[in-house]
């Protein structure tokens, strides 16, 4: 669904599952840091209303978007975490590099979630301008870090469901 027909933080409480005994990883590109600080703060407030503790919540930086994948399979491999929430922010400029960016980072995230067992959730904007990112963590569209944390409570029990 398009992101102007839906409000990212608008969601239904009763339908995410409690989530006081799940562990995660958030890794935050520190490249356009406005917009990825405020969508960190969305999702770890967001795991906080529903039940996780501050010390099951751990938050580490990279320097930009590309390493998101790197960052996250990290932390994928150290096996500390139920899921692992990757936050960044691309604008597209006047160069290709924006495409190669988001492409590598999208593929790679995906691999992630196909060659291990830990979900690897994607919040990656990938904006045309700065004003669509400002909309999208905080702004008139909502917060993207709050869609992510729903996402990865629910991953982490749709995986627990199938044990």
């Amino acid at each position: 669904m398009a992101t102007a027909f839906h409000n990212l933080s608008d969601y239904n409480p009763e339908s995410v599952p409690n989530a006081e005994d799940m562990r995660f990883g958030i890794v935050v590109s520190e490249w356009n840091d406005e917009v990825t600080g405020a969508l960190m703060q969305g999702a770890v407030e967001t795991l906080r209303k529903h039940g996780v503790k501050e010390e099951r919540i751990r938050v580490m930086t990279v320097p930009g978007s590309f390493e998101l994948v790197f960052g996250a399979s990290q932390m994928v491999k150290s096996r500390m975490f139920d899921a692992v929430i990757a936050i960044g922010c691309v604008v597209r400029g006047d160069t290709p590099h924006f495409d190669y960016i988001c492409e590598g980072t999208t593929e790679g995230l995906a691999l992630l979630n196909k060659d291990y067992d830990v979900p690897v959730i994607y919040g990656l904007l990938t904006c045309n301008t700065m004003q669509q990112a400002l909309d999208r963590c905080g702004g008139s569209l909502g917060n993207k870090g709050d869609e992510c944390a729903i996402t990865a409570i629910k991953m982490v029990d749709y995986k627990r469901r199938l044990q």
